[in-house]
């Protein structure tokens, strides 16, 4: 079985924020941030994208629960032409992060029908940036083996894996051949 036929996290960081790479999103299309009641938008959105997660509203509860006050600052839902949310984004943040203080980019998710539509590179665009603005200097995710377009985003965007031992070396070396964009291991083993 191939690496990406499984379903192993990975950790990426970005150990930089600044000089985000910058990408507009189509005309018609905007983005806007959490508003009461999108507990259920995201929850939506997440079901119909995610294939490989347990989504539920105990899930966001327990995902946000250490600033839920905060995501009306964080998190960001992409609207189509006609100003429905098709994809959601979080600007989120983790304080003790192997000891720390991290921004995250967290829970991107665009609804499957809007998949290859170059939408997926404004709303990381929109995501970082948001990071930089409220001061996070670097920042990590958690993706998935399974999710090879995802972590080739994540790699034109300046994000590297975050390689904590043979195991994580182990993965990202079977990765490797299956990625669009090279990794940088000077980066990884840095981090």
């Amino acid at each position: 079985m191939k690496i990406a036929d499984k379903n192993i996290k990975v950790v990426m960081v970005r150990q930089d924020m600044a000089a985000i790479p910058e990408y507009r999103l189509p005309d018609g299309y905007s983005n806007r941030f959490f508003l009461p009641g999108d507990e259920r938008t995201w929850l939506r959105i997440q079901l119909e994208a995610e294939s490989f997660e347990t989504i539920s509203r105990e899930r966001f509860r327990k995902t946000f629960a250490n600033g839920p006050d905060q995501l009306p600052d964080r998190q960001l839902f992409l609207l189509n032409p006609k100003g429905q949310a098709i994809g959601t984004a979080t600007a989120w943040f983790n304080n003790n992060y192997h000891g720390e203080s991290l921004g995250q980019v967290h829970w991107v998710a665009l609804l499957p029908e809007y998949q290859g539509r170059g939408l997926s590179k404004p709303l990381l665009s929109s995501i970082c940036s948001l990071l930089q603005e409220l001061g996070h200097r670097k920042s990590y995710l958690i993706t998935s083996t399974r999710k090879i377009a995802a972590i080739n985003l994540y790699l034109h965007f300046g994000f590297q894996p975050y390689i904590r031992g043979p195991e994580d070396e182990s993965v990202w070396n079977q990765l490797e051949h299956s990625l669009k964009y090279k990794i940088d291991k000077t980066e990884a083993r840095k981090t």
